[in-house]
């Protein structure tokens, strides 16, 4: 039989994202985060590539970020209010690890697998971050998929793009459960 581990299970059955507005001070430091972001390195690699980076954003690069999230919206001509959803992750955000996939070339590991095992980072920190007492939340949005975002705010190479944004901080109010998939819905059986 395996040995069991009902706490992690009990956490992983409860886990929550919190919603990023509603995280505030304080935030982890440098010598809190760098935990968060080993559990997050040990996420599966195959070919042990490491096709993944991290940018931490620190509250005084959070008004840049804004401000290049307005102009960007503004050029591709968006909605003003899809430019203000846009902005508003860094107009409210305190703390924010950039989950960066970089794209390695590989004979033997495609480039999905390597999508694949950034977007495993960003859930690992997500629940490194819960699991260590802070509230977070794993975001994206335009400003994530648009090129030249990513080259002006982080100076990402072509052959990277952001996974994610997770926003880590203090929660200020604790969200309501939200409905859950049916497994029934979801689970395909084969036996034979």
């Amino acid at each position: 039989m395996p040995e069991v581990n009902p706490e992690a299970l009990a956490f992983l059955h409860t886990r929550r994202s919190r919603p990023a507005k509603t995280l505030g001070l304080p935030v982890p430091d440098r010598a809190a985060l760098m935990p968060l972001l080993k559990a997050a390195a040990r996420t599966p690699d195959h070919g042990k590539l490491e096709p993944w980076r991290f940018i931490v954003v620190e509250k005084d690069a959070m008004p840049r970020l804004s401000a290049l999230a307005q102009a960007r919206g503004t050029a591709l001509g968006l909605d003003p209010e899809q430019i203000t959803k846009g902005c508003q992750q860094f107009d409210q955000g305190h703390l924010a690890v950039a989950v960066i996939e970089v794209h390695k070339p590989s004979a033997k590991i495609p480039a999905l697998e390597q999508t694949y095992s950034a977007g495993a980072v960003c859930l690992a920190l997500l629940n490194a971050a819960l699991a260590a007492g802070w509230g977070a939340n794993w975001l994206s949005g335009w400003a994530s998929h648009d090129r030249a975002f990513m080259t002006d705010a982080f100076g990402l190479g072509d052959h990277e793009r952001i996974a994610g944004l997770i926003h880590i901080g203090t929660e200020t109010s604790a969200p309501p459960e939200r409905p859950r998939p049916d497994l029934s819905e979801i689970t395909t059986w084969l036996s034979a």
